[in-house]
């Protein structure tokens, strides 16, 4: 298996609010994660976590505010990495897409919720990835 089948992209995002920082997790199962997906075939992956995020929150606008730096955690799921950049957004609705392959939503529920929040919710792979972004943002 190549590298591009086992890679997954996402985004970390983040919204600034009167209250501080927030992020928003998706819920998958019961499984709470930000929102990615595995890289294409001749996409980048910065490309892919982007596409992935509109597919299932159908946020589009967003901005690399802290750069192209990313984290990757080590391999779950039969040997997938996932790699997490991070991104602002002032997008608050969320709209879970349908999956290509189902046509089903891939989520069950989606909430924005402090880093606190999410690390509470997080699998102990996610919380890496949530100490990561809030150390950056300074959340």
């Amino acid at each position: 298996m190549s590298e591009i089948e086992t890679l997954s992209c996402g985004v970390v995002l983040a919204r600034s609010t009167d209250t501080g920082w927030i992020t928003l997790m998706l819920r998958a199962y019961h499984h709470w994660d930000f929102p990615k997906g595995l890289c294409e075939e001749g996409e980048l992956p910065l490309e892919a976590a982007l596409r992935e995020v509109g597919e299932e929150t159908g946020i589009k606008e967003l901005s690399l505010d802290w750069g192209e730096r990313y984290t990757e955690t080590g391999p779950y799921s039969r040997g997938k990495t996932a790699r997490y950049y991070l991104g602002s957004t002032v997008c608050e609705d969320v709209v879970m897409g349908p999956s290509p392959e189902t046509g089903e939503p891939e989520h069950h529920e989606w909430r924005w919720v402090t880093f606190d929040e999410a690390y509470d919710l997080a699998s102990p792979r996610v919380r890496n990835v949530v100490q990561w972004a809030r150390q950056i943002i300074r959340a």
